[in-house]
């Protein structure tokens, strides 16, 4: 099946591996382009939508990763939102080696080849709002995190008047920080990333950078809970919020399935 760059499939919880994004920092960090699609599934639609991805299109991805060009896919969903109707509700997650040959690795009829498009696509269902190209930077989890902790997941979106700056500041501050927090659990927190957008850019475009923290159950990705003990890289933290342009934006989504090579 090719859509607008790649079919989307899935619905499932993590079962064989300890995080959506860990796949990220295996199989993709300093290579390949990530692309977030973000799409709108009226709420009539989405049972059958759902459906269709964990039958259909999640074996294809599985599929396609035997080419080694797709190395990472997933799905999520919004939890809450605002403009319901006009916003997006899904967003997937795919990267490629090779973005150009990105609609070359979908082809459904090795893996369904009695199954009719009809009874698969799900572009009726639902509606592009947007796509972006990032390039993956960092990724830290907790050492003895499990499976079942990797749940929800809150999208941080940053604009900031230097991004490879600010990527390097939560480098150099927040990565060893949040990393030790999880450790010595003083977080709830069980991973956390950041990536550079590639692309589009501009005045419209109200971030440049992302990062994204993995939490067990909604309440914390909603309202983290932090020790005592923890204390802060607040010098870091500051700079960061120097070259900050704006509030930052924010959005939790529940973690439903991910494909990757070897799960």
């Amino acid at each position: 099946m090719k859509t607008n760059l790649y079919p989307f499939g899935g619905f499932r919880k993590i079962t064989l591996f300890i995080a959506l994004l860990a796949g990220i920092q295996m199989y993709c960090f300093g290579q390949g382009i990530t692309v977030y699609q973000y799409r709108h599934v009226p709420a009539d639609k989405v049972g059958e939508f759902i459906e269709r991805e964990t039958t259909y299109w999640s074996k294809v991805a599985e599929k396609a990763m035997e080419s080694g060009n797709l190395t990472f896919w997933a799905l999520l969903q919004k939890m809450g939102g605002y403009d319901l109707p006009n916003s997006s509700n899904f967003l997937f997650v795919n990267t490629f080696n090779d973005v150009d040959a990105a609609s070359e690795v979908w082809d459904p009829s090795a893996v369904f080849p009695n199954v009719s498009m009809d009874k698969m696509e799900t572009n009726s269902l639902s509606t592009v709002t947007s796509t972006f190209f990032l390039r993956n930077e960092h990724w830290e989890q907790a050492a003895d995190a499990q499976p079942e902790d990797f749940q929800y997941l809150a999208m941080v979106y940053h604009n900031s008047s230097a991004p490879a700056q600010l990527i390097e500041l939560e480098k150099t501050h927040w990565a060893p920080f949040i990393k030790q927090a999880m450790d010595d659990k003083q977080t709830t927190q069980v991973g956390w990333g950041n990536a550079t957008v590639l692309s589009p850019s501009g005045d419209d475009i109200k971030f440049n950078t992302v990062s994204y923290d993995i939490y067990p159950s909604m309440q914390e990705a909603l309202n983290p809970t932090w020790n005592e003990n923890a204390v802060m890289p607040q010098e870091g933290l500051n700079e960061i919020g120097e070259i900050e342009l704006n509030r930052r934006g924010s959005v939790v989504y529940r973690l439903v399935k991910v494909v990757q090579p070897g799960n």
